[in-house]
C-alpha cells in the first residue's frame, strides 16, 4: 500500500492526476495503452492497483523468507538490508527480465527520480512490519512485568 499512496502522489505531482500510474499495471489485461489513461476508472486503476498489490505480495512474501533466514534483528540496518535486496530483485525483474507487456507500466508516466521514490518507499514498506515488531515486543515484556508487579501479594 506504501508503493501504491507513492505512485498517486507522485502520480498527482509530475502529471496532476493521481491515478495515471496506477492505472500502468493493467496494461497486463488491457494493452499498452492502459499506462496512458490518466482519470480513475474501474477498467484501469482497480485493475492497475490489483496487479500492484498483488505483485507486491508476491515480493513481501520473498522477504518475509529472506529476513526469517537471518538471526531476529538487533538493529534497523539488519530489517532493511533484506528489504533492499528484495526491492532490488524487484526492479531487477521488472524491468529487465519481463516482457515489455509485463512491466509494471508506471515507468512509461513517471521520471526515473520518482521511480527510485517509489520503489525506495516498497522497501521502507516491507520493513515498516518487521521494524514495529522490533520495538512493539520490548513494550509487551514491559508491560507484562508492571503488570506482575501491581497484583497484590497473596
Amino acid at each position: 500500500m506504501a508503493s501504491t499512496i507513492s505512485l498517486s502522489i507522485l502520480g498527482k505531482v509530475e502529471l496532476g492526476e493521481s491515478a495515471a500510474p496506477v492505472n500502468g499495471p493493467s496494461q497486463w489485461i488491457w494493452g499498452r495503452h492502459a499506462p496512458y489513461e490518466n482519470r480513475f476508472s474501474l477498467r484501469y486503476t482497480i485493475v492497475g492497483y490489483a496487479i500492484h498489490h498483488a505483485a507486491s505480495v508476491f515480493w513481501a512474501i520473498w522477504y518475509e523468507k529472506l529476513r526469517q533466514r537471518f538471526s531476529p534483528p538487533q538493529s534497523a540496518a539488519a530489517v532493511l538490508a533484506p528489504a533492499v535486496a528484495t526491492t532490488a530483485a524487484a526492479y531487477a525483474v521488472d524491468f529487465h527480465f519481463t516482457p515489455k507487456r509485463l512491466t509494471p507500466g508506471f515507468e512509461n508516466r513517471l521520471s526515473k527520480r520518482s521511480l527510485l521514490m517509489v520503489y525506495g518507499t516498497f522497501a521502507l514498506g516491507l520493513a515498516a512490519a518487521a521494524l514495529a515488531d522490533r520495538y512493539r515486543a520490548p513494550r509487551a515484556k514491559t508491560r507484562k512485568i508492571v503488570k506482575k508487579r501491581l497484583l497484590p501479594i497473596r
